[in-house]
């Protein structure tokens, strides 16, 4: 539980109280979000709001790294999350 309120956290934003934070993850629970047809949805919404709490140079590390191999080939191959 804790681990979902600190991801839920990051999803959001730290500013969140912990409150808020189980509110949504209840409300995305309620909703299907926890359903394996979802994961893929709440993964990429995750990795890009992650993405854009980031520095700048972090963002630019991030995107130099998903260019390389082994993520270059799964992007070729289909398998990529973006």
């Amino acid at each position: 539980m804790e681990q979902a309120l600190e991801i839920t956290a990051l999803m959001l934003g730290s500013d969140k109280s912990r409150g808020y934070c189980l509110e949504m993850l209840c409300a995305d629970f309620l909703a299907g979000s926890g359903t394996p047809e979802n994961q893929l949805e709440v993964l990429v919404v995750f990795l890009e709001r992650l993405y854009e709490t980031l520095p700048g140079e972090s963002q630019r590390q991030l995107l130099n790294r998903l260019g390389e191999v082994p993520w270059k080939n799964s992007v070729k191959s289909g398998l990529a999350l973006f």
